[in-house]
Parts: C-alpha cells; sequence; structure tokens
C-alpha cells in the first residue's frame, strides 16, 4: 500500500472513529447517561467483571474506574459483590435495570451503525467486519 493510501485508511478510521463516538454520545444522552456510564454497561453484558480487568478493557485508572461504578451503583444500574476467588477483589455486575438500559443501549448503537452501513453490499460488509477484526486482533493481543 502507498504512503497516501496509509494516509487515506487512517483518516477514514479517525473519521469512523468519531462519529461512531457521536452515536454512542447520542444514545447516551437519550437514555440519560454519559458514554462512559453506556460503555460500562454495555461492557458488563455478557455477565460480572472484575474491576482489574474492567479498568484494562475501559482503558480507566484505578480512581477513574472508582467514580465511573460509583456514580451508576448510586443509579442502582449496577452492584458490586465479592470476587469469590479473592477476598481483597470485588467484580462489578449488572442490576436488573442496569441489564434492560444496557441492552437497549447496546440494541440501539448496534441499530444505528448498521444503518450507516446499510448501502453496502452483503460482502463489502463481511469483508469489511473481518479486516476489522483483524485490526482489532492485534491490538488485543
Amino acid at each position: 500500500m502507498t504512503t497516501t493510501g496509509q494516509a487515506g485508511l487512517a483518516s477514514a478510521l479517525m473519521r469512523l472513529s468519531q462519529v461512531v463516538a457521536h452515536v454512542f454520545a447520542d444514545v447516551s444522552r437519550s437514555r440519560d447517561l454519559t458514554p462512559q456510564q453506556a460503555q460500562l454497561l454495555c461492557t458488563l453484558i455478557e455477565g460480572p467483571v472484575g474491576m482489574s480487568e474492567l479498568g484494562r478493557l475501559l482503558h480507566l485508572e484505578k480512581s477513574s474506574l472508582t467514580g465511573l461504578v460509583d456514580r451508576v451503583e448510586r443509579r442502582g444500574l449496577v452492584l458490586r459483590t465479592r470476587d469469590p476467588s479473592d477476598r481483597r477483589a470485588s467484580q462489578v455486575g449488572l442490576t436488573c435495570q442496569g441489564a434492560q438500559l444496557a441492552a437497549e443501549s447496546h440494541e440501539d448503537v448496534t441499530a444505528r451503525l448498521e444503518d450507516l452501513a446499510g448501502e453496502l453490499a452483503p460482502a463489502d460488509r463481511k469483508r469489511l467486519a473481518a479486516a476489522i477484526a483483524t485490526m482489532l486482533d492485534r491490538v488485543v493481543a
């Protein structure tokens, strides 16, 4: 790939990340959440997560994560429980209200992003999803 092609890809990815952030912000605002709160709730959809792992997933320092969890816990959307394998650690999980809000938020974000890709042919969607997955594998590794 040429330098121009690389710059074009990087610019397109940066613009796409801005659009995704705006979609997430709009959905969050419509549910009286901050984008960070919605991201926390969506991260917990699969089940409780330890605070250390949650900090890693959300790219937050311990103090920032604690404040975020405190605020969402006060709203009754999450609760902390002791980690059964380590008494010093805690896990964060969704309450019933939090699970409903997380599912609604996730579905709304997904629908809006699917709508953005509406003009893409099914084969192009599949290739794009595979390319993104390959890029994300490098980040996770």
